[in-house]
């Protein structure tokens, strides 16, 4: 007989409880590290916010990549949560980094090993450095039991997809993982239409916050109107908590406008990206190299401006990120006292 979605929670919850319990300080548990932070918190069910380690190694240069990480982790701290920096360190999925394992991924940059979900069996295999994108943190938080996760923007069906059938691993994780990701949207160098249009398909819930339209990463608007709207932490907790409580196995996506103040010109990064996208063509950049030659290209021709929205709008991701960690705690903790 099939388990009812209640079984399946309390089972997934024991399995995170005595993980958590069995976590001492900084133990290495047979092939996850959790850092003595992480591991109380987890234990305690304190507020925890996910933070992947692609944006050190390969969305900025050093030293910009090590300071905006160390401020990202101190705004998730400002706003009540903890924060769980994911990164695979000499073949060791570590869940929370000390100051000098940040600057270590920071230092290696590209050097590190940018590590997609399909990545995780072979960086551990070869003992190597590996940044972890939004699919491979979305799993590792799903592993420990982290619900929520804070980024700049999810990759998504790359431009003229539909003929290269080039269609970013975050989207099929966000249909198989169930963690609440929190972004700007999806990067404004990828197809947003398609990119909503298969979200549907793997059964994701999206929803925008604050707004009708959904936003474009470094602008607030895409022109495509969002599928769901919610209009604060609280909002969102709520519907996080019952996607749990109704045992989905699929993840939600909430996307966070960028700042106005900070938001980018839309015809100059429009610009850029076409011009970046014809030079990948001509230089045959494919696969998993092409969005961060995208982005860095994008950077050059706009003249800083789009790394400085990028730095910006990731940093607001982190303040709504924590709230919303905050308030599903406080939701949780509170359906706990009335059984």
């Amino acid at each position: 007989m099939a388990s009812s979605p209640n079984s399946r929670l309390a089972i997934l919850s024991r399995h995170f409880t005595s993980a958590a319990s069995a976590s001492k300080a900084g133990q290495n548990l047979g092939w996850i590290k959790i850092s003595p932070e992480v591991s109380e918190a987890l234990k305690h069910r304190s507020p925890i916010v996910a933070l992947e380690s692609t944006i050190i190694s390969h969305g900025m240069p050093y030293p910009q990549n090590f300071e905006t990480a160390k401020e990202l982790e101190v705004i998730v701290r400002e706003n009540g949560a903890v924060p769980a920096t994911i990164a695979i360190l000499d073949g060791v999925p570590c869940i929370g980094l000390t100051t000098e394992e940040l600057e270590i991924l920071a230092r290696l940059g590209s050097k590190a090993r940018k590590t997609a979900s399909r990545d995780i069996a072979l960086v551990m295999a070869g003992r190597e450095n590996g940044a972890t994108t939004v699919s491979a943190t979305m799993y590792l938080a799903s592993m420990v039991g982290i619900p929520v996760f804070v980024t700049g923007g999810v990759g998504g069906v790359h431009r003229h997809g539909e003929n290269t059938m080039d269609i970013s691993s975050d989207l099929t994780e966000l249909g198989n993982t169930p963690v609440a990701v929190i972004s700007a949207g999806v990067k404004s160098i990828l197809d947003i239409p398609r990119t909503l249009e298969y979200l549907e398909t793997q059964r994701v819930t999206v929803a925008a916050y604050k707004t009708d339209e959904f936003p474009a990463f470094f602008t607030q608007t895409s022109g495509c109107k969002a599928p769901a709207r919610v209009e604060s932490p609280e909002h969102c907790a709520r519907v996080i908590d019952a996607n749990i409580r109704l045992g989905r196995k699929s993840g939600m996506l909430i996307a966070v406008p960028i700042p106005r103040e900070h938001s980018a010109s839309g015809s100059l990064i429009e610009s850029a990206i076409q011009q970046a996208l014809q030079e990948a063509r001509e230089k045959k950049i494919t696969g998993n190299a092409e969005t961060p030659f995208l982005l860095a290209r994008v950077n050059q021709l706009t003249g800083g401006a789009s790394l400085a929205s990028n730095i910006a709008l990731v940093k607001n991701n982190a303040s709504v990120g924590a709230k919303i960690a905050v308030s599903l705690a406080q939701l949780q903790k509170h359906s706990d006292k009335r059984l």
